[in-house]
């Protein structure tokens, strides 16, 4: 599975930190609502080219980083005014750093999901350096002392060489952006395809996508955001799968690896399974 899956989504409002994170993961699709309107994620590849417009003005990429922070256990040991303490601090960290438009981090708990890790911070902004700063600040917290980072991808947003002859929800933007959801779960991982995929003809990996593309239709509650690692960090893409219904995205990526594309995987793991909270709720899940 690659930036080349496309399913359909709920389209969300245009990208607002302050609208994501007061959405609160109760707020979720009923598993009766209806199929979400079609829409294809940014970075999706599909059967065609799509054509540069060079009167078009140069679209404004967006950095993403999705950390990954383990919690030392003597953390927990502490008095609980002080660790109450330590908690504020790194939320108000996080709140400082939210900046409408410009600046979002959403959090998430992965306790009892993974061994090495216990929570996530994706953020999305539009410079790497304003990412380092944020960063820094968080580990200079009191909290940010217990905390060290087994896993953190770095990618940017990017305009895919392909569509799929529908409109994009991010068309406006040249699909440089990313619009998080409102979902509950979020399913992450980096990805790496073989160096043949990429000596393959336009013809062939048409041929190719067309099957990937029709599975990933199949499953409309799942959201996809492509993004693009290549020189920036280790793998070449990021993938992050939003939903509210884990059952599907399983179902997905069962159906995903008996398609004949998926012998060009080279690599997609570690994959982490994470849960949406805002930030106090994520802390308290800490102890």
């Amino acid at each position: 599975m690659a930036e080349f899956l496309a399913p359909r989504h709920q389209v969300p409002q245009p990208f607002s930190p302050r609208q994501a994170t007061a959405l609160p993961p109760s707020a979720q699709t009923s598993s009766s609502a209806p199929p979400a309107p079609s829409g294809r994620p940014a970075g999706s590849e599909s059967t065609a080219a799509a054509p540069l417009d060079s009167a078009a003005p140069p679209t404004r990429r967006q950095v993403v980083c999705f950390s990954f922070y383990k919690l030392l256990p003597e953390w927990r040991r502490l008095p609980a005014a002080e660790r109450a303490a330590h908690k504020a601090a790194f939320i108000a960290v996080l709140e400082k750093w939210n900046k409408p438009g410009e600046f979002l981090s959403l959090t998430y708990s992965t306790i009892g999901t993974r061994g090495d890790v216990d929570f996530c911070v994706w953020t999305i902004g539009y410079a790497v350096d304003e990412l380092n700063q944020m960063r820094s600040e968080l580990l200079r917290t009191p909290l940010g002392g217990y905390l060290y980072t087994p896993h953190n991808f770095l990618a940017s947003t990017k305009r895919s060489q392909y569509q799929i002859g529908r409109p994009d929800e991010s068309e406006g933007e040249g699909r440089g952006a990313i619009r998080p959801g409102g979902q509950k779960y979020i399913f992450i991982y980096p990805f790496w395809k073989t160096r043949p995929w990429y000596l393959l003809s336009m013809s062939e990996r048409k041929r190719l996508m067309d099957e990937h593309i029709r599975i990933g239709l199949l499953y409309p509650r799942v959201k996809l955001n492509t993004t693009y690692s290549f020189g920036l960090d280790d793998q070449e893409f990021v993938v992050a799968f939003e939903t509210n219904f884990p059952e599907d995205f399983l179902d997905l990526v069962q159906q995903l690896r008996e398609t004949e594309i998926s012998l060009y995987t080279l690599k997609d793991t570690p994959i982490f399974t994470c849960v949406r909270l805002t930030p106090a709720e994520m802390l308290d899940r800490l102890g």
